[in-house]
């Protein structure tokens, strides 16, 4: 009688650490479901959005221009946010906040990437914390899941006259 139960037991225990590290895989390399708040992506992602975010560009450095990213806070690595990527190493990105009188520009160094949010006026940046290395990007969001009525791949940046091609 001990025997079946710990021999269940154990069972049990077996079949949760392989699904524990099944499912640990596919949120690490896979993708991920993404309940996105602030509103320094508006209008594109609004507050309590809900997006599905996959992670295999990251692995195979395929973030391009205009892709909308999850990466690590440089300023709280216990948090997550999500930014436009305007510019990708060596390119020129300018620096300044749009209401400035005077425009300032910069190149993205080897390693990194210039991140913006779509609602410049409200968002926390690399124009606040310079440019973000590649490291700490977690995934590429590509589809809006909620609300029903947005349901869809993303629109394009309503800045893309901040994209610089020089």
């Amino acid at each position: 009688m001990l025997r079946d139960v710990l021999g269940k037991a154990f069972r049990f225990l077996g079949y949760t650490v392989q699904y524990g590290c099944i499912a640990h895989c596919a949120f690490e390399y896979l993708g991920g479901i993404v309940v996105c708040s602030g509103p320094s992506m508006e209008p594109t992602i609004q507050n309590s959005d809900v997006v599905f975010s996959e992670n295999l560009s990251r692995h195979f450095y395929c973030i391009r221009k205009g892709d909308i990213v999850i990466v690590k806070s440089p300023n709280d690595p216990r948090s997550n946010i999500c930014k436009r990527v305007i510019g990708l190493e060596g390119d020129k990105v300018c620096t300044s906040n749009p209401s400035d009188f005077l425009k300032s520009h910069s190149y993205v160094p080897k390693g990194h990437v210039w991140l913006e949010g779509d609602n410049l006026r409200n968002s926390t940046d690399s124009r606040c914390y310079g440019p973000v290395p590649y490291g700490l990007i977690r995934g590429r969001i590509c589809l809006k899941l909620w609300p029903l009525n947005d349901f869809g791949f993303l629109r394009a940046s309503p800045n893309s006259h901040r994209f610089l091609d020089d």
